[in-house]
C-alpha cells in the first residue's frame, strides 16, 4: 500500500506502509517452509523404513540431505519471522522445536496462524518501521536487498550442511 504525505515545501512524497503487500509475506513463506519441513520428515522416515525393512539404504542419504537442508532452512525462516512478528520468546522456541518433532511443523503454523500472529507485511521492509537493535537491522538489510539476502541465506545452509555432513550423521553407524 502506498502511502502520500506532503512535506514542508509543499511537495508530495510517496513512500510504502509497513503494510504494504508482499509477493511472499510472512505467513506465506513460513507455512510453505512449515509443510517442505513435514514433507522431507515423511521422506526421511519413508527412507528409514526402507533401509530397516531391507529393501534398500540407498534412499537414507538421499532424504536425509532434503530434509536436512529444508530443517536449517525452516530454523532461519522462523527466527526471521519470530523477530517480524514480535513473538515472544516461548513461542519463538516452540516454532525451532516444532522442527526436531515429526511432522509438527505444519500444525505449529496452523495454531500461530489461527491467533493471528502470522499477520501483516514485512514491518521491517522499505518504507516501513525503523529496525531497533541488531537483529532488526539485519533484518531489514535482507529485506531491502532479498535476492542478495536469499543467496547469502543458500550459501549459508550450504556451508552449515557441509560442516554437518563432514561432522558425521547423528547417530553412529553400527
Amino acid at each position: 500500500m502506498t502511502q502520500n504525505t506532503k512535506t514542508q515545501d509543499g511537495t508530495t512524497q510517496s513512500h510504502l506502509s509497513s503494510t504494504a503487500p508482499s509477493k511472499l509475506p510472512p505467513k506465506k513463506l513460513y507455512g510453505a517452509l512449515a509443510l517442505a519441513e513435514m514433507v522431507t520428515w515423511a521422506l526421511l522416515i519413508l527412507g528409514m523404513v526402507l533401509k530397516y525393512s531391507g529393501i534398500t539404504e540407498a534412499l537414507v542419504p538421499v532424504f536425509g540431505l532434503v530434509h536436512g537442508v529444508v530443517f536449517l532452512a525452516y530454523c532461519v525462516v522462523t527466527v526471521f519471522v519470530w523477530v517480524n512478528q514480535r513473538w515472544g520468546f516461548v513461542r519463538g522456541l516452540l516454532g525451532l522445536a516444532s522442527a526436531i518433532i515429526p511432522f509438527a511443523t505444519l500444525p505449529f503454523e496452523r495454531a500461530t496462524a489461527r491467533r493471528g500472529l502470522l499477520e501483516g507485511g514485512w514491518r521491517l521492509a522499505p518504507g516501513g518501521e525503523q529496525p531497533s537493535g541488531a537483529v532488526e537491522k539485519l533484518q531489514a538489510l535482507c529485506l531491502r536487498r532479498p535476492v542478495a539476502a536469499s543467496v547469502v541465506g543458500a550459501v549459508l545452509i550450504a556451508a552449515a550442511t557441509a560442516a554437518l555432513l563432514a561432522v558425521g550423521p547423528p547417530v553412529p553407524k553400527g
